[in-house]
């Protein structure tokens, strides 16, 4: 589980900078009145990356201290 939410928050970091290079190419090439609501998208794809980093430092920590209350449900049970 853990390689699939790294694998998607990698995803959407370069799905941004891929976003912000295209939209700024296109941009200078069509003219930035036809292509400037389009950096909204990149910003989403960038928001994205620090919610699943948020979010994967979160389980991480929360399968930590279900493993400690296991740990010490286990010690508690034999004494």
């Amino acid at each position: 589980m853990i390689t699939y939410a790294n694998i998607m928050r990698y995803f959407w970091l370069v799905a941004s900078i891929l976003m912000f290079i295209g939209i700024t190419y296109f941009g200078i090439k069509e003219g930035f009145e036809n292509w400037w609501y389009n950096y909204i998208f990149a910003v989403i794809a960038l928001m994205a990356y620090f919610v699943r980093s948020f979010m994967i430092r979160r389980m991480k920590k929360h399968l930590e201290y279900l493993n400690e209350m296991k740990d010490s449900n286990s010690t508690e049970s034999k004494s």
